[in-house]
């Protein structure tokens, strides 16, 4: 906790925003927080889904709170952030799945910081395109789905989303032109052959940056740990997805889907 950490902290608590860093229980927060960048979660803390390797609470969601776009916009200016990256919890609760709220978000904090740079890390918002069309709409830098993991283990490890599902949003994203991002966690109980796979699919549909991390068991709620894979072997799958014609993988055991996001703008 240096001194630009207890700047993001304060300047966050201040406007009673929320972070995946703290809820998700993410292994870089020192890191990042001490680089003066945070990954903001939007729609409260309170998720809609019971997904077994995700820390962040499930239940009944609090209303949306109607400050929260400007105050995610003050928090970036306060924190003179080159690049933000904005995710959120499920909202299955609301009539359009807090797309509309998303949208919101999106455009005051473009309003207030126009040279920032922005990935939004959106649900599957149940697949339905004309949600994932007002986030297009938006036009942010990057749009990241996370796949999770491989096809095989996403009903065992996603409560509600599917693998195809998930592919169609970022099918969906790619034709729009704008940047296409997702992630997998390794250590589930994967095989190499399902990894290589989950690339191809995800190359299929248009993909451009992968992200691929250890899984690590943040309770001992959450599915265990099957497999601690080895740095050598994430570096040899970073090789693997650009050989393959990924246009940026970030790949090693502490990697999560907003680490080092900033470098994903433009490549």
């Amino acid at each position: 906790m240096g001194e630009l950490s207890k700047k993001v902290q304060d300047t966050l608590q201040s406007n009673s925003l929320h972070t995946i860093c703290t809820s998700g229980r993410c292994p870089n927060h020192g890191e990042c927080w001490g680089c003066g960048t945070a990954s903001i979660m939007i729609g409260g803390d309170i998720c809609t889904r019971a997904c077994r390797f995700c820390n962040v609470k499930t239940g009944r969601p609090l209303p949306l709170d109607k400050d929260e776009p400007l105050h995610v916009a003050e928090s970036v200016k306060a924190l003179g952030l080159k690049h933000v990256v904005i995710t959120s919890v499920d909202r299955d609760d609301l009539p359009d799945l807090g797309a509309g709220h998303w949208v919101e978000v999106i455009r005051q904090v473009r309003a207030l910081n126009p040279s920032t740079t922005m990935e939004v890390l959106i649900p599957d918002f149940q697949s339905r395109p004309e949600l994932v069309r007002m986030i297009i709409e938006t036009r942010p830098d990057v749009i990241s789905h996370n796949l999770e993991t491989v096809r095989r283990l996403t009903p065992h490890i996603r409560s509600r989303a599917t693998y195809e599902g998930s592919l169609a949003v970022l099918e969906q994203v790619a034709r729009s032109g704008i940047a296409a991002k997702s992630g997998i966690m390794l250590g589930l109980g994967e095989s190499r052959e399902e990894i290589l796979q989950a690339m191809d699919d995800l190359l299929a549909v248009g993909c451009q940056v992968m992200t691929l991390g250890q899984y690590l068991q943040p309770s001992r709620q959450n599915v265990e740990v099957k497999e601690y894979v080895s740095p050598e072997t994430f570096a040899e799958y970073a090789e693997i997805g650009k050989r393959k014609g990924f246009r940026f993988v970030e790949s090693g055991p502490l990697v999560r889907s907003s680490y080092h996001a900033e470098r994903h703008v433009g490549r």
